[in-house]
Formats: structure tokens, sequence, C-alpha cells
């Protein structure tokens, strides 16, 4: 009944069945990859966004490479900021609105200097690509608590005077002429003592892991549904074929009328009969009234 099933039509059903099911999976899978790092993420966040400072001793081997499970640890600062090596990076959107971050160089009391990102910038209304105004940090002694991150790598294009591309470490150390840490920054959570003019704060990471379970489950399950389409099509034909096996066994032990299979021929039309000379004469005299 399903011999069909080996002709080189059929197989070639079954092989199209096959490529679109593992494509399926190959998304079904990469959609899970995502989920994990996602959810890799989100426990980073949760575990080192509020967790009490550590002092930078502890910490300072993060700023030369930074321990990915390390992400978002609390870090307590004290120094002073290096105004002069202010920069603001460009291109940095937040909530759907377009703008700049403010970075500046922080030399420590131990004599290292990192980078402290101390927040965002709308775009200006005066002059076109800068801010209207960038608020200075603190003079003097700081305490800064910040949160850590990695470097981001260095863009194939240009900034004005002043501004950076990316958070792109080395070139900036490039541009300042002195030793920075480069392994990571930090952005700030908060400083001591406050100024009145700052930038505007970095919110909280998102901790919501987003769709790639749902879209991963769907995935799966299109592929699973192809072989349950190509099962459906192989019933279908099966099925017909049978009905067709069977007529021809009808037919074959003549068990069929032949009237179903040939045309019946329609009835012979009656001639009318021609007629005689006194029907005629009868007929005419009737017309005239006699």
């Amino acid at each position: 009944m399903y011999r069909f099933l080996f002709s080189s039509k059929w197989l070639g059903y079954l092989l199209l069945a096959a490529i679109f099911a593992t494509a399926c999976v190959f998304l079904g899978r990469w959609q899970m990859d995502r989920r994990a790092e996602t959810l890799a993420e989100i426990n980073r966040v949760v575990t080192n966004y509020s967790a009490t400072p550590v002092p930078f001793a502890q910490a300072s081997d993060q700023f030369n490479k930074l321990d990915p499970a390390k992400e978002w640890t609390q870090v307590e600062l004290k120094g002073s900021y290096l105004a002069d090596g202010q920069r603001i990076v460009r291109n940095r959107p937040l909530n759907g609105q377009p703008g700049y971050e403010v970075v500046v160089p922080f030399r420590l009391a131990t004599g290292e200097t990192v980078v402290i990102d101390r927040g965002w910038l709308p775009i200006g209304n005066r002059n076109p690509g800068s801010p209207d105004s960038v608020p200075a940090p603190p003079s003097g002694e700081v305490t800064a608590v910040v949160r850590l991150k990695h470097g981001e790598p260095e863009l194939q294009r240009g900034a004005p005077e002043g501004q950076l591309a990316s958070i792109d470490l080395p070139t900036y150390a490039a541009q300042l002429g002195y030793p920075l840490r480069t392994g990571a920054y930090g952005q700030l959570a908060s400083e001591t003592p406050p100024v009145a003019d700052m930038p505007v704060p970095f919110p909280k990471p998102s901790t919501d892991e987003g769709t790639h379970l749902s879209y991963s489950l769907q995935w799966f399950a299109f592929g699973v549904l192809m072989f349950v389409g190509f099962g459906y099509a192989a019933r279908q034909q099966a099925r017909n074929a049978a009905i067709d096996a069977e007529d021809e066994e009808l037919l074959d032990d003549g068990t069929v009328h032949a009237a179903v299979t040939t045309r019946r021929r329609p009835p012979a039309q009656r001639k009318r009969k021609k007629a005689t000379a006194e029907e005629e004469e009868d007929a005419l005299l009737d017309a005239q009234g006699y």
C-alpha cells in the first residue's frame, strides 16, 4: 500500500521535510543558547548589582582582566577625577532617545588610574553633534562606588575631538598619554561629595528573560509538524490508491453495468404520418366554414 513512498517523488518530499525539520531544530537550539546567555546575565545582575561594595584592593585584578562572573560587582574607589581627560561617547541611546555618555579618568590614591562612566546626556539643541553642556565631576578627594563593566570593541569610525566612538579603553589610554587600566571600567553608582549637576544615572539592567523559550518551542513544534504533514499526505495518497484499486477490481469482475460506462443513446423521434387526400380535403372545407 505504501510502496509509493520509495518513488523518487516521495523520497524528494521526505528529504525536503528532513531539511526543514533540521533547520527548525537548529533555530530552536539557537534560541535556547540565547536564553542561556540571558539567564546568565540575569544571574550576574541579581547577584552583583546590589551587593555590598568591595574595596579596590580586593577587585584590583578585575580592572586588568574582568571575570565575566564579576560583571556588575560594586567597587569602592577613593581618589580624584582627572577632568582634563574627560570625553563624551557618541551614539548612546537610552530608553529610545539618542544621546551620549560621559567618561572620566579617575586617579586612585594608590596611583592607578581607571575609567568611570558618570552617566548619560541627551543630544544638544544648540550645537549639533554634542550635548549642550557636560556636567563637571566633583573636584578634590572623591569616594566613588562603581559597577564593573567590560570595555567595548574598537569601532571603525572616527569621532570629533573630545569624543569617543565607543568605550574602547586601549584607544582612550592612547589619547590620554598615561597608564590606564584597560581590562574594565566602572559605571558610576554613587559619589561623595555629590554635585548638583549630574548626568542622568543609568537604569538597572532588565531581568526579563524575554521570549527565547517560547520561540525555541515553536521552532521545535514546526519541525515535528512537518513530519506530521508528510505522514498525513502519505496516508491520503494510500487511501486514494486503495479506492482506485477497488474500482479496477469491480470492473474486472464484470459487476459494473455497461450503462455506467457507456453513454445512453437518446430515444428516436417518431416520424409524423403523412395525411391522405381525403383528410386534406376535409381540412380545407373545415377552414372555409362548411
